[in-house]
């Protein structure tokens, strides 16, 4: 009869070394199927996209930031005019957010981090509209283009080193003591003449503020503010005199009857000068007829001659109009 082999310790632990990694294989398994929700039932929806840079298939797919699914396939459509459905992605999700997704739920690209990989991420929907069956479309929306931001930061990046720069030529102009700023920075003799301006400046504003001189009475004299007062105040009541309508001023400014009588005169005015523009009348025919000017000063010509012979000989003129009876 033949004896049956006995187990040794070092075989033993063998198998239990061997035992527990299965266990633990078998743990791990589940509970990274368990995060990865592959022993839950899933739900297809679809969702186009004009480009699905950064995503790939088996990428992830989230509601509300949460992992919920995955990309199953990417799919080129035909080309045609419509520019924004090039591509058609098809997303398993678990059964247990249905209820999240619906009609007015928006999916976009979203990036994990500044850098990291792309995720399609879908918003919650609200309970006025139903939730998305199996099959159904996903409404997309435009994402951030990373890229673009990227490239304005580095334009950015650019105009700020072109300024720092700058700034340097600036400085080490200023150091240099080129330009204004430069001597004010530099020169020493400038340095004594604004201090030497702002001395006299002190020196001023120290006279200034002797009350003895005109300046300082000005300034610390309440007689002269008491006048001002005085003066402003008599101003104001010959203002308000004036709108009283009451006085030679204030019927100048109000009363209308001046204005009326004005216009008259200078209605009138212009109706004479009109007149004596026209060619009629005495007055007229005297500033325009050429021929009664020249009779008129024939007759003061005559008239003076006249005058002139009863100057020199007036016995000629009074001759026989003096009678002796």
């Amino acid at each position: 009869m033949r004896r049956s082999p006995s187990i040794t310790w070092d075989q033993l632990r063998v198998g239990l070394v061997i035992a527990l990694a299965v266990v633990v294989v078998g743990v791990a398994i589940y509970k990274l199927g368990q995060a990865a929700n592959l022993f839950t039932k899933r739900y297809h929806l679809t969702a186009f996209l004009p480009d699905a840079n950064g995503l790939r298939e088996g990428g992830s797919v989230t509601v509300a930031g949460q992992l919920a699914g995955t990309v199953t396939k990417i799919e080129f459509l035909p080309v045609d005019n419509d520019t924004v459905r090039n591509l058609k992605l098809t997303l398993a999700l678990d059964a247990n957010v249905r209820d999240q997704i619906r009609k007015d739920s928006k999916g976009k690209l979203r990036a994990m981090g500044l850098l990291g990989d792309k995720v399609f991420d879908i918003t919650t929907g609200t309970p006025r509209y139903q939730a998305l069956s199996d099959g159904d479309t996903v409404t997309v929306v435009p994402s951030l283009d990373y890229e673009a931001v990227i490239a304005q930061a580095s334009g950015a990046v650019n105009d700020m080193v072109a300024l720092t720069k700058d700034l340097r030529a600036i400085t080490g102009g200023l150091v240099k003591g080129e330009g204004t700023f430069g001597q004010l920075l530099t020169n020493r003799s400038l340095y004594d003449q604004l201090n030497g301006t702002l001395s006299r400046a002190n020196t001023m504003l120290g006279r200034f503020q002797n009350p003895n001189g005109t300046v300082g009475r000005m300034l610390d004299d309440p007689q002269l503010y008491d006048r001002l007062v005085g003066v402003i105040t008599s101003t104001d009541s010959l203002i308000v005199s004036i709108n009283a309508s009451k006085g030679t001023a204030g019927l100048l400014l109000r009363d209308t009857t001046l204005y009326t009588n004005l216009v008259g005169i200078s209605r009138g005015a212009d109706s004479l000068m009109r007149s004596l523009t026209n060619g009629k009348g005495t007055a007229s025919r005297l500033l325009t007829d050429d021929q009664l000017y020249d009779q008129l000063n024939k007759l003061i010509t005559d008239l003076s001659a006249v005058i002139a012979d009863v100057r020199r000989d007036p016995s000629r003129y009074t001759k026989g109009m003096v009678k002796v009876f």
